[in-house]
């Protein structure tokens, strides 16, 4: 008779790696709306609109000629080189298709990034707020997560001047984002120079700079530190499909970096994942190469959006929000409330039934706050407002 012993103990790394709160209150949403109750759900960090047509058809097409087999771990070759050619084109650098990393999702970028390159007992800089899976990861390798407070005064953007003086002889690594989750804030060009003026000088330190809503901007452009002087090689650029073509499921993500670095994160492919799915990366290639209306008319979209929830929250009692310029995110300050923000969080599901985040879960810096995600339709996007106002006894 054998006899199972479930008393063993996980690797002490798990402890330190933690999750995405979004997929936990998404988790409960989708509990309360199986007990029949009606959920508008401003929590997940995903376009509401269709991946465009013509990509679709390129994949069903890549799959019905047979493009089901393993590809290089790096990625397909035209593939890389159609990234290759759009990140020359919309950085404005000289990038070749040897420099660039096709992952399932963009996430593995940020994962093998740190793993190649982040050693046990150093410091990473990680905005906060900021994605939660920066740290996550950071604290998985060992090393030390050191927060960049992203402020309310500042219009929730970059301090370089704080940023240089939280760079120490530990200091490895330096993760940007813009625009940002979970604040919508944009990082300007004087900002990201001064980063960069002090990194260059520095042989040991490497940005990793998180451009995966690059697309998503309202006002201006979007400037990448990649276009600094001596930065293309002192950066690992993180892209994807996700968010620009609603492609969340597809899971279809890119590092570009230099060369020697895309070897050492293609080898981390081999090891984990083999390859990305291929004719998804064919989709890729399409998404790229193809029409951009449908991401034109996705950003107008959101655009109108931005308006209607920000100017809804800020008529709410308790609530004060910025506008954000980038990303499809409102991130408004609740302290008037006389709540925290998981206990806002928690009230406004179960008692008005609008699922949206704690602004607690993207960092200690981001208490008082409270996530919405905009994707969402403008009639849901009132209803829950409606339902926010009402819930706190202001109607």
């Amino acid at each position: 008779m054998w006899v199972i012993c479930l008393g063993f103990a996980f690797a002490d790394r798990m402890k330190a790696l933690e999750t995405e709160t979004a997929f936990e209150v998404l988790a409960k949403a989708k509990a309360l709306e199986k007990q029949g109750k009606e959920v508008i759900h401003l929590e997940i960090g995903e376009p509401d609109f269709d991946t465009p047509q013509n990509i679709k058809d390129a994949a069903a097409k890549a799959m019905s000629a047979g493009h089901t087999h393993y590809t290089p771990s790096a990625g397909m070759p035209e593939l890389r080189q159609a990234i290759a050619e759009y990140v020359s084109e919309t950085r404005r650098l000289d990038v070749k298709p040897e420099e660039v990393v096709v992952t399932p999702g963009a996430k593995p970028v940020m994962f093998f990034g740190i793993l190649a390159l982040v050693n046990p007992g150093e410091e990473v800089l990680c905005p906060n707020p900021g994605f939660p899976v920066y740290e996550s990861v950071v604290k998985f390798v060992g090393a030390k997560p050191v927060p960049i407070p992203l402020k309310e005064e500042n219009g929730f953007s970059l301090d370089p001047e704080y940023v240089k003086e939280k760079i120490t002889a530990k200091t490895k690594m330096i993760i940007l984002n813009s625009p940002e989750n979970p604040t919508g804030g944009v990082a300007t060009r004087e900002q990201l120079g001064a980063i960069a003026d002090c990194v260059a000088r520095r042989d040991d330190v490497f940005v990793l700079s998180d451009e995966i809503y690059s697309r998503i901007i309202y006002e201006g452009g979007h400037e990448s530190i990649t276009q600094f002087d001596g930065m293309k090689d002192k950066t690992i650029l993180l892209d994807g499909f996700s968010k620009t073509y609603a492609m969340t499921g597809w899971r279809l993500g890119y590092g570009v970096m230099r060369k020697d670095l895309a070897a050492k994160v293609a080898q981390l492919m081999t090891n984990s994942n083999s390859c990305t799915n291929t004719f998804v990366q064919l989709a890729g290639v399409e998404a790229l190469k193809g029409s951009q209306r449908d991401v034109e008319n996705m950003v107008a979209e959101f655009r109108r959006r931005r308006e209607v929830i920000v100017d809804g929250l800020n008529d709410i009692e308790g609530f004060r929000c910025m506008k954000p310029r980038g990303a499809f995110y409102a991130f408004p300050n609740i302290t008037g409330t006389g709540m925290n923000s998981r206990e806002l969080g928690e009230h406004l599901l179960y008692k008005a039934g609008v699922a949206v985040l704690s602004g607690a879960s993207f960092g200690e810096f981001g208490e008082g706050y409270l996530r919405l995600s905009f994707a969402n339709s403008v009639e849901n996007i009132r209803k829950a407002l409606e339902r926010i106002e009402e819930s706190l006894g202001k109607s």
